[in-house]
């Protein structure tokens, strides 16, 4: 019974623990001395960890296969900031001592929910070829099985039982939004598109133990084999226009973007196109997050190497936060503006100021047009009059002195104070 998964080594640090694992990776490296020694990567449903056996390698070497399930005696430890296990003890387990459960990582959403949200989109198409034709996959039991199990893919991107599904939810929440965005979008055909894209996944991987690729999915791969998914279903379509056809068979083969990526044609119209970006964002993503979720106890906010996007990533949640905690707390800074005002109302009117005597308000002139005249004039004057001495007022080195010399250099005269 398996009672250690790879996400606990951060409570079992220099550790010796006992526990089974599926064995993803298994190399034979040289030492420097020459002697062999054993490079694994181990894996379970929370993750895979390096592991290294360093004596007796010759009893094990015929022990065991890459893909077996093995039973493991050794000490979690970091290296270069990552946990890795100095096996001291391992050998091959039966299948009795095996719950399948415990090594195939899975999606942490409902998958029932998840089939429900695809389900419902597919409910909202106004085409009804587009629909007809979906609903053809939908009435198949055995690939609505098999889409909400399989991942989709190997190692790059939402690689875990569940994966092909919350891909293409998530694929379909980006479209229907885009498709808002760009009027000269075929909601229906993109969407079509990104249900169809990735269903060849279902023949083209297997994930029984671990994810690898069937016999069929190297010979093939995911592409061809979808062209003759859709070929079956639309066969069940009687009349299926062959323009909406053509189009979606261009979208399945296009929508790796590029021919060094295995697409044979790029995208050569909008729905394509933005298929093939969407579904490369939203890869990118979850390549992203699923590196963070791995390394979350590693101190630093940068990861290790992404091998898919060929960096290492900066967590900026991690980079913010420690920012954050470094700095002394401090008050909010206040706008120049609100500074401004601040010193305005505290401060006492000039006229208030002179002798130390309360000055009352001179009365209203009785000629109207007078006081229209002289009222912008004063005002200035009087605003003038306040800020000079709220400048004479702070320190010389103050903000607010700052502030007001920046202002006196980039004054500019009204026009209506220019001499004629």
């Amino acid at each position: 019974m398996k009672n250690f998964y790879i996400s606990d080594c951060s409570r079992v640090e220099n550790q010796t623990i006992t526990s089974f694992f599926v064995v993803a990776v298994k190399q034979v490296k040289s030492k420097k001395s020459g002697d062999l020694y054993l490079s694994l990567i181990l894996a379970d449903r929370s993750g895979q960890l390096q592991a290294n056996m360093w004596d007796n390698v010759n009893e094990a070497l015929a022990a065991f296969d890459q893909d077996d399930f093995v039973k493991v005696k050794g000490v979690i430890h970091k290296y270069n900031g990552r946990w890795q296990m100095t096996i001291h003890k391992m050998r091959k387990s039966s299948e009795a001592e095996i719950d399948y459960a415990d090594y195939l990582p899975k999606t942490s959403k409902d998958v029932e929910q998840l089939w429900q949200t695809l389900c419902g989109y597919i409910d909202t198409f106004q085409n009804p070829w587009l629909k007809a034709l979906l609903q053809q996959f939908l009435a198949d039991e055995a690939i609505v099985s098999s889409y909400k199990t399989a991942p989709a893919a190997k190692s790059l991107h939402h690689a875990f039982v569940g994966g092909l599904l919350d891909h293409v939810v998530s694929l379909f929440t980006v479209c229907d939004l885009a498709a808002r965005n760009y009027p000269q979008i075929n909601r229906d055909l993109l969407l079509s598109g990104a249900f169809l894209h990735d269903i060849g996944k279902l023949h083209e991987l297997a994930y029984q133990r671990s994810i690898t690729y069937t016999t069929k999915g190297q010979l093939l791969g995911h592409m061809i084999i979808e062209l003759g998914m859709l070929h079956e279903k639309i066969a069940r379509v009687p009349g299926f226009p062959d323009e909406l056809q053509l189009l979606l068979e261009h979208m399945i083969i296009s929508h790796h973007g590029q021919y060094e990526f295995g697409s044979p044609k790029l995208p050569m119209f909008p729905e394509a196109l933005m298929l093939h970006y969407l579904d490369d964002l939203d890869s990118k993503m979850e390549s992203m997050r699923a590196q963070f979720e791995r390394e979350a106890d590693l101190d630093s906010a940068w990861t290790s190497y992404n091998p898919s996007l060929e960096r290492p990533l900066l967590n900026t949640r991690k980079f913010l936060e420690k920012g954050l905690a470094g700095s002394r707390v401090m008050e909010s800074p206040k706008s120049p503006v609100a500074a401004v005002s601040e010193t305005a109302i505290s401060s006492p009117e000039p006229a208030e100021r002179d002798n130390g005597n309360l000055q009352s308000a001179a009365p209203e002139s009785e000629n109207t047009a007078e006081t229209d005249i002289t009222d912008g004039h004063s005002a200035s004057a009087q605003a003038g009059l306040a800020a000079s001495n709220a400048e004479a007022e702070q320190p010389e080195g103050s903000a607010f002195a700052a502030l007001q010399r920046k202002f006196e250099s980039h004054k500019v005269t009204a026009v209506g104070d220019k001499s004629h």
